[in-house]
């Protein structure tokens, strides 16, 4: 629950670079949906529904991604989708085993209120991957 408070303040500290993009705007990066193929579809699957062809081999089976806004009440978690994504989220034997990409989301920034109000600098690629695991929820 700390890392969930806590992710806006750190992601803003070390999202705070030149280089945001205005909201709306697309750089031509890889999409959330390119992104999710590549960085977590060979766990989580194509579908997201936890079947990746290196699922077999993990200790802890992947989460389907496609039940994660049904696990939280109807409600689509998006801080706290992203700061597992990012690698913050701390908190138990399944997210220990979650690979962190945070050097892999440095680049152009965009805001992003994710429910508390506050416009917090955020990894653009990091906001297109957690957007892409939303639309795939309940499919």
């Amino acid at each position: 629950m700390f890392a969930v408070r806590f992710f806006p303040l750190v992601l803003g500290l070390a999202a705070c670079v030149p280089g945001q993009v205005p909201p709306g705007a697309h750089t031509g990066a890889q999409t959330g949906a390119q992104d999710f193929m590549t960085l977590c579809a060979p766990c989580h699957g194509t579908s997201g529904k936890g079947d990746g062809e290196m699922a077999p081999g993990l200790a802890h089976p992947p989460a389907d991604l496609t039940r994660i806004s049904a696990r939280h009440g109807g409600v689509f978690p998006k801080a706290y989708v992203m700061s597992k994504i990012w690698g913050y989220e701390k908190g138990g034997a399944p997210g220990a085993l979650m690979p962190k990409f945070a050097p892999l989301m440095e680049g152009p920034t965009v805001l992003v209120d994710t429910g508390d109000g506050i416009q917090t600098p955020t990894p653009l690629r990091l906001v297109e991957i957690a957007t892409y695991v939303e639309s795939i929820q309940g499919k």
